[in-house]
């Protein structure tokens, strides 16, 4: 290992061995050992701890506490050992352990996923909206696809329930035309990301699940970022008056989000833009743009003809320790044949000039609150999905 570290990097080979880099340097800097300790001249004979196992193997004291059978001997007038020597002999055999069903922690790998295009990743979370008085929350759930960062579905409701993640999940998918085995789904672990009705329909639709690591928010920075934009914007109330006032902000806010919402991840474009292959056209208008602002006074650009940002082609959720992409961080811009590869799921879009800004808000706006579902009919409290 030592060897590796020096050619690869002490920590991308620690990350790879899954070892920890204090590990290393505390073995590389430990001493060399010394010479065998001497046995004490108070220490048992190889016969006698032969002969103190021997008596805690026998059939009355072999499920007594040492303690127990130090006791036991001391009342029948013997004396081998005391116990804490007992418990030395023991533990030299791996015959002491916990008796108590100790919890042990599996290791949890960090979840890597890379998205080249829309619709191939998307993530998706729950947030709690306040309701009219304390202790009341509507519950907001967003699918958020991480390349492109755009809004394919959310809904607002009454509580958190797997049912109605199922049936947001399935219309989202099916009004995305997410064919089978195109599509990963990650989420935290939430009660519903995990329950089994959701996990069921994504098998049935051939979507991929994972999942962040147990106490680790930032295994799913999309969501909770787009959950932090919506709840900093001016206009966000402290509280909701009704589900239905609810609902109406949503109404607003995704499509400002979707369509105007100039996103920093994403070279200053919307969404819309990276979602339906218009990215090139908006990204080639503004380098004209500042290259006839240069035209005009190239003496403030002191650095040459300036570049806008440019679109994303890799966007990573924990990306490995050799990759110098960063969610935050988008990959520099491929070959011109990557950039056509990465182009070609989307381009009818751009190819049409993508779709009318006004059908696309409308569509968003657009309220279908669907039949309750069976166990939930005689409960009025749950007519809340208003799938979007």
């Amino acid at each position: 290992m030592r060897d590796v570290g020096a050619r690869l990097g002490v920590a991308p080979t620690c990350a790879a061995l899954g070892v920890s880099t204090a590990s290393y340097y505390r073995r590389a800097t430990q001493p060399p050992p010394g010479p065998p300790r001497p046995t004490p001249a108070r220490a048992l004979a190889p016969l006698q701890r032969a002969a103190v196992l021997e008596v805690l193997h026998a059939p009355r004291f072999v499920d007594l506490a040492p303690a127990q059978v130090y006791a036991h001997l001391l009342d029948e007038g013997r004396y081998l050992c005391s116990p804490r020597t007992m418990y030395r002999l023991l533990a030299a055999c791996q015959e002491v352990r916990e008796r108590r069903d100790q919890l042990r922690h599996p290791r949890y790998a960090a979840p890597q996923l890379l998205a080249t295009r829309p619709n191939e990743v998307w993530s998706w979370d729950i947030t709690k909206l306040l309701g009219p008085v304390k202790w009341t929350y509507f519950y907001l759930y967003v699918i958020l696809d991480v390349f492109s960062r755009y809004v394919v579905g959310w809904m607002i409701a009454h509580r958190e329930s797997a049912r109605l993640a199922q049936k947001l999940i399935a219309e989202t998918c099916a009004r995305q035309g997410i064919a089978p085995g195109t599509l990963t789904l990650h989420a935290d672990r939430g009660s519903s990301m995990t329950s089994k009705p959701v996990a069921l329909l994504l098998a049935d639709l051939g979507v991929t699940k994972t999942h962040s690591r147990p106490h680790v928010s930032n295994d799913n920075p999309f969501s909770e970022a787009q959950f932090k934009t919506l709840k900093y914007r001016p206009d966000f109330p402290e509280r909701f008056g009704s589900i239905e006032d609810a609902r109406a902000h949503g109404q607003v806010f995704f499509p400002w989000y979707n369509t105007v919402h100039r996103h920093s991840g994403i070279g200053l474009l919307t969404p819309h833009d990276v979602h339906h292959g218009l990215a090139d056209q908006r990204v080639a208008a503004r380098a004209a743009v500042l290259a006839a602002a240069h035209a005009v006074h190239p003496e403030r650009f002191v650095a040459g003809v300036p570049r806008p940002p440019a679109r994303p082609t890799a966007v990573w959720i924990n990306p490995p320790p050799a990759t110098a992409t960063s969610p935050s961080n988008p990959a520099p811009a491929g070959t011109e044949g990557e950039n056509a590869a990465l182009r070609a799921p989307y381009s009818p879009a751009a190819a049409s000039g993508g779709p009318d800004l006004r059908t696309q808000t409308q569509q968003l706006s657009l309220t279908q609150l669907p039949a309750p579902l069976p166990d939930e009919a005689e409960d009025p409290t749950t007519r809340e999905a208003a799938l979007h």
